[in-house]
């Protein structure tokens, strides 16, 4: 895509919706598959490798928040995806949250996504992965994470990734969200400590036709941990039966 290799996964079902599903960051296709797969036999999903991760060439700059909306634009454009709907998570989540301010969604959908600068750690995603694995219950998501997050932290970052998050977390998108028109789900863990949930009901002051649901005992990775309960939700939202 505009001589850059993106890793893609793209199913079409020749439904006139399409999900997008973006994931967070140091992660790649695999940690938004769980939710994909649940919907491939209702809609088309499009998957992808943001640049700079998975599978994807580092992109040949540091990229802003808008270089990585009009990488997503343009799959919208070059597939003709007619109408889309936009999951995201974190890092993909503020990808997703400045694409809907621009362009026309069906729905979006927000999985723990920041919105405004923040201090946030991302090795904690390391103190998460040991956390979780003590827990039975969370540990088939442990062992996600621990396959999938590798170490694309700040400190074993290229110097042109570091950019990317340097300038990601230092962007304001406050006044783009108040932009969005399209129905909003921002989904949360209470125990998030890379984006406090606090952010949650936030954005939904500023997305007019916004909800929120919170995941009590759920980290950062509450889209995981609570994969069940969260597709009868999503089910809702998407209007799709079983």
């Amino acid at each position: 895509m505009n001589n850059l290799k993106v890793n893609y996964e793209f199913t079409d079902n020749k439904s006139d919706i399409t999900l997008i599903l973006l994931h967070g960051w140091g992660q790649n296709i695999e940690m938004m598959k769980p939710i994909g797969d649940k919907y491939k036999d209702n809609f088309n999903i499009l998957i992808l490798d943001l640049p700079g991760f998975g599978k994807s060439e580092e992109p040949p700059f540091s990229w802003t928040i808008d270089d990585y909306v009009e990488l997503v634009h343009d799959f919208v454009k070059k597939l003709k995806l007619k109408r889309i709907v936009l999951i995201g998570h974190s890092f993909g989540g503020r990808v997703s949250l400045l694409y809907a301010s621009k362009y026309k969604c069906d729905k979006l959908i927000c999985l723990a996504s920041p919105y405004c600068p923040e201090v946030t750690k991302l090795p904690l995603k390391n103190r998460i992965y040991k956390k979780l694995k003590k827990i039975p219950v969370l540990n088939i998501v442990a062992k996600l994470l621990q396959k999938n997050v590798g170490s694309s932290d700040y400190r074993n970052a290229s110097e042109v990734m570091r950019g990317v998050l340097v300038k990601a977390v230092n962007y304001d998108l406050t006044e783009f969200v108040k932009k969005i028109e399209c129905p909003t789900l921002l989904v949360w863990g209470d125990l998030d400590t890379a984006v406090p949930y606090k952010r949650a009901y936030e954005l939904q002051n500023l997305i007019k036709d916004s909800g929120v649901v919170l995941y009590n005992g759920a980290t950062h990775y509450a889209y995981l941990e609570r994969l069940t309960e969260l597709i009868l939700v999503l089910d809702n939202f998407l209007g799709v039966r079983r």
